[in-house]
């Protein structure tokens, strides 16, 4: 597998996309409208199927990227199959994880108190990256600390250091994803970390949106560092998407949409690509209709004022993640 994507970054093609599997690795998630992408019987056979189904028509599309997570129930699994079916693609594709999160859900979607625990302890790393190398039949290019916030012990654990540098020293580029109204300091907190005078990091993969866009200014920082920025949740778990941008926040979009005939979500995702520090841009597509209307954003370009237009849907970062920690998981 290549371990660098990102010098293909820059153009404004299908390279700049990969495809997220939060939405389908498991029967619960908080993307709204589930109850309409998925089968009725979400079954690991048939969230198998359809995973199965979304990697081969992004490979086919030219998607090139892969995301998953310890913590995306089976996803992992899931994306090891495929690429043990298909040796080809897996020589070609880039394949990006994540640790940090145990799935606690016991594959139920509804009725869960706690579908995933977070801990970013050695003990939780030795565990999970030991069950990630096996689920993929062998180490990520790209692995990350799950969801770090200013307070975790991610960014001052010297044994936790020492292990993440062993990793990268092995060819393996580390990092983090951030979530939460904090996003841009953590990133900044992760820029200062180094062992034996060299960054640590080299990675990350930030929540950009034209809800919550706060993080910007920071993914630009690390990507001046030379770090790989990766944008998710660039649908903002769906809000953005044509069935649901229906209130007077998305009016802007929705007129952008009407305008130009494009779909809410490939112009959303297109906002996304046109920042000029985002290297990939996830799709969490869970239908190939979605993924097909996702990848309609490449080269589709936006000039000035159709961006300052669509700025015009920024929410208040804290806001904007009340509203996310409030959507059911179904």
């Amino acid at each position: 597998m290549p371990t660098d994507p990102a010098a293909e970054a820059a153009e404004p093609s299908i390279a700049r996309f990969g495809l997220g599997t939060a939405a389908v690795g498991r029967p619960g998630y908080i993307t709204l409208g589930r109850d309409l992408d998925l089968p009725a019987e979400r079954t690991v056979d048939a969230l198998r199927e359809r995973t199965h189904t979304l990697l081969d028509a992004a490979f086919a599309a030219g998607v090139r990227y892969f995301d998953t997570a310890r913590s995306y129930g089976r996803a992992e699994e899931f994306l090891g199959e495929w690429l043990a079916a298909r040796p080809q693609a897996a020589q070609e594709v880039t394949v990006g994880s994540k640790w940090g999160y145990t799935y606690t859900a016991g594959w139920r979607a509804g009725g869960v108190p706690v579908h995933e625990v977070k801990e970013h302890s050695t003990a939780v790393f030795d565990r999970q990256v030991a069950e990630t190398r096996a689920l993929l039949g062998g180490l990520p290019d790209i692995y990350l600390v799950h969801s770090v916030t200013p307070d975790s012990p991610a960014l001052t654990d010297p044994a936790l250091h020492a292990r993440l540098a062993a990793l990268a020293a092995g060819g393996v580029r580390v990092g983090l994803s951030t979530s939460g109204p904090e996003q841009a300091a953590a990133v900044r907190a992760a820029l200062a970390v180094t062992v034996d005078g060299r960054p640590l990091f080299a990675a990350v993969q930030s929540t950009w949106n034209l809800l919550e866009p706060s993080a910007g200014p920071a993914l630009a920082e690390a990507y001046e560092a030379g770090w790989l920025v990766v944008v998710k949740e660039g649908m903002a778990n769906g809000r953005l998407a044509d069935r649901n941008a229906t209130g007077p926040a998305t009016a802007a979009l929705r007129a952008l949409a009407a305008r130009t005939g494009a779909s809410c979500d490939a112009l959303a995702l297109a906002a996304v690509a046109a920042q000029p520090w985002a290297d990939l841009v996830l799709s969490g597509a869970a239908t190939t209709g979605q993924l097909a209307s996702n990848l309609e954003a490449v080269g589709r370009a936006l000039d000035a004022d159709d961006l300052a237009g669509l700025a015009e849907l920024a929410e208040p970062a804290e806001e904007y993640w009340r509203t996310r920690s409030a959507l059911p998981w179904a």
